[in-house]
């Protein structure tokens, strides 16, 4: 999601910005618990998918978290993390979260590198535009996670 700077959304500036890596299993735990910290305003996109028009309660929050994070571990079976980006470590407000099963290039750096499968922001967001479609699988748990 590239955009002209000039006219972009805070959401399309802030998601094309510095992001910091967690790289280590504990950096995302501490993330987890900074995001759950302070759970109020919390918007989640799936890429591919419309932009959610409200944000998450609480408890909508603490359950995708948890998901995710049981996502993560399962199918992303390295010693490291890695695949989890926030603007800020301390105070985080915008996340970006790549597919296990989807990685390519996470880091942003080349010419077509992955968009992230899901984002957490406190921005309202904008629509997370992809290439490819959206595999059936990630839409059902999607749906499964907010059912």
């Amino acid at each position: 999601m590239k955009a002209n700077t000039e006219t972009a959304s805070e959401f399309s500036q802030k998601f094309n910005g510095t992001f910091f890596g967690t790289l280590e299993w504990v950096d995302l735990d501490a993330l987890w618990l900074r995001v759950l910290a302070a759970p109020e305003g919390w918007y989640a996109s799936l890429a591919g998918e419309p932009p959610p028009l409200v944000p998450l309660d609480a408890e909508a929050l603490r359950r995708l978290v948890g998901e995710l994070d049981a996502l993560l571990r399962r199918e992303h079976q390295e010693k490291f993390c890695g695949i989890v980006f926030a603007d800020d470590r301390a105070q985080p407000g915008f996340i970006k979260i790549y597919d296990p099963n989807n990685l390519g290039c996470s880091c942003g750096t080349q010419a077509g590198a992955n968009m992230p499968r899901w984002v957490l922001s406190r921005l309202r967001p904008d629509p997370l535009v992809v290439d490819a479609p959206l595999p059936n699988g990630r839409k059902r748990w999607w749906q499964a996670v907010f059912g």
